[in-house]
């Protein structure tokens, strides 16, 4: 299974309403955003991976679009949270259930651009 889409899986946020394009996003704007959307994070085989915040701190995935069922578990749920000016989550069984945090930036025009704790980086849209 190609880590780089799991690593995606990591993540991510909506920005419906973020001021300015290319801006990190800060703690307050991170929660207020990422409550209650829907993030599709571009996966390096093609496809989008779709990731769902919900209001109450719990964080859905399904690789199921992008084939993932092949390789590992297609499905997971996890917990978010903001620490500092970071969307950090966890999940059950993906990553060995290892906390992940990642900084955001608005690019505009409905994307975003995560880089988690580790390095790794990516792009994804927000839905509605």
């Amino acid at each position: 299974m190609p880590t780089r889409i799991l690593m995606s899986a990591g993540l991510l946020i909506g920005l419906a309403g973020a001021a300015h394009a290319n801006t990190q996003l800060q703690g307050g704007e991170i929660k207020q955003l990422v409550s209650g959307k829907r993030i599709y994070l571009a996966a390096p085989i093609g496809g989008e991976f779709p990731l769902f915040y919900r209001p109450d701190g719990q964080v859905d995935g399904s690789g199921e679009a992008i084939g993932l069922g092949r390789f590992l578990k297609p499905k997971d749920k996890g917990r978010w949270w903001v620490r500092g000016d970071s969307l950090c989550q966890k999940w059950e069984t993906w990553y060995e259930g290892r906390t992940m945090c990642f900084t955001l930036t608005d690019l505009g025009g409905n994307r975003l651009r995560w880089v988690q704790d580790n390095g790794d980086s990516g792009v994804a849209r927000i839905g509605r």
